[in-house]
Order: C-alpha cells, then sequence, then structure tokens
C-alpha cells in the first residue's frame, strides 16, 4: 500500500460500511462518524480504490452474500466505502438485495487496494499478496489477494480462474492482447462471533 490505514481508520470505515446498509434498510439518512475532510488529515479524504464484501454468517457458515468495489476511484476512500457497501448490499447481481434481518447476520469486510501494475510475467505472481486483474477481448475480471488463498489455489490455478472470471477460458491471461495487472490491498474486517452453543 503507499499509505498506513491506522486501526481507528479500519474501525471508523467498518463502522461506516454497516450505517451505510443499515440506513438504507430503514430508508433514512445514514448517520457516520465523521464527515470527508473533517477535522485533521486523513487517509479516508484520499482518492483509493476499494471492495467491499459481505458474509452471511448464519447457521454457523461464512459464505460469501455480496461483493462490490472499484478498482480506482476519483472519490474519498471513505466515500467508496460508503458507496460499495450499498452495492454489495444491494446490487450484487449474484445475490439477491439483503434483506431486513439479514444484516445482523453478516460481517463486513474491507480491502482498501493499491494502484494496478502491469504483470510482465505471471509466474512472478505471490498468491495470497497479488490480487488479479485481466483484461481481453472486452471482457474483464478481478479476483482479490484473499481469494486464491481461501479457496485454497495454487498458481497455475489462481491465473486460470482469474480467466474464468473474466468469462474467457483457462490461460487466457497469456493470449496475444490479453493484458494482466496486480494489485496489492489491504484487508480488514469484522470479527464475527460464532453462534452460542448454549
Amino acid at each position: 500500500m503507499e499509505f498506513v490505514i491506522s486501526p481507528e481508520e479500519k474501525r471508523i470505515l467498518l463502522a461506516e460500511a454497516r450505517e451505510s446498509i443499515a440506513a438504507r434498510l430503514e430508508n433514512r439518512q445514514p448517520r457516520y462518524l465523521r464527515e470527508p475532510g473533517a477535522g485533521q488529515a486523513s487517509v479516508l479524504d484520499r482518492p483509493c480504490g476499494a471492495f467491499v464484501t459481505l458474509h452471511s454468517d448464519a447457521s454457523g457458515e461464512r459464505r460469501l452474500r455480496g461483493c462490490i468495489g472499484r478498482m480506482a476511484a476519483d472519490c474519498p476512500l471513505e466515500q467508496t466505502v460508503r458507496i460499495m457497501a450499498q452495492e454489495a448490499a444491494f446490487g450484487d447481481p449474484r445475490f439477491p438485495p439483503l434483506g431486513a434481518g439479514e444484516l445482523s447476520r453478516c460481517s463486513i469486510e474491507i480491502s482498501v487496494l493499491s494502484p494496478m501494475e502491469a504483470c510482465a510475467d505471471p509466474r512472478q505472481v505471490r498468491v495470497g499478496v497479488h490480487g488479479l486483474f485481466l483484461s481481453h477481448r472486452g471482457r474483464s475480471g478481478v479476483l482479490l489477494p484473499q481469494v486464491p488463498t481461501e479457496q485454497g489455489w495454487n498458481l497455475d490455478e489462481y491465473l486460470d480462474y482469474i480467466c474464468v472470471k473474466a468469462g474467457l477460458p483457462p490461460g487466457s491471461y497469456e493470449a496475444p492482447g490479453a493484458r494482466l495487472f496486480t494489485f496489492t490491498a489491504e484487508v480488514f474486517g469484522e470479527v464475527s462471533t460464532p453462534p452460542s452453543l448454549a
């Protein structure tokens, strides 16, 4: 990352992501902890790409419930997270919109992205460190750095799956004209509470 996000700034981002979703569910104006640009200078005021991921913790099983983000942004990080939180909850086409009773059973994870760099040698991709963005033939796909670790993929599986994510055949990252990029992310999230056994 080009900058360091403090524990307090992480806490603010997670709280505001949750508040952004809650306000939409409750059809009210959000009550945020701070306004961008307020008070001392903060990395929250810098333009930066970010993804917000929702995990459903219902039934003691952690499942993806939504994930939306921007690779880059021209608005402050704090604002990007607020917007992407709502998009992850209500705009991910893979899932129905989050229902009123679901938010309390979801945990939120935020990935703050570094700028993308062209990847000249795919064999130099580090699983668990580098996220991937592939663009080819008018299609594109992105995988966050934590995904291959969560899925137990090796490098070859990771490289093939970014192709599949982009709607392309495995191995397409090596095709003439394909553009592969890497990025890193600072990933942090809420600690979900395991269901009570009582």
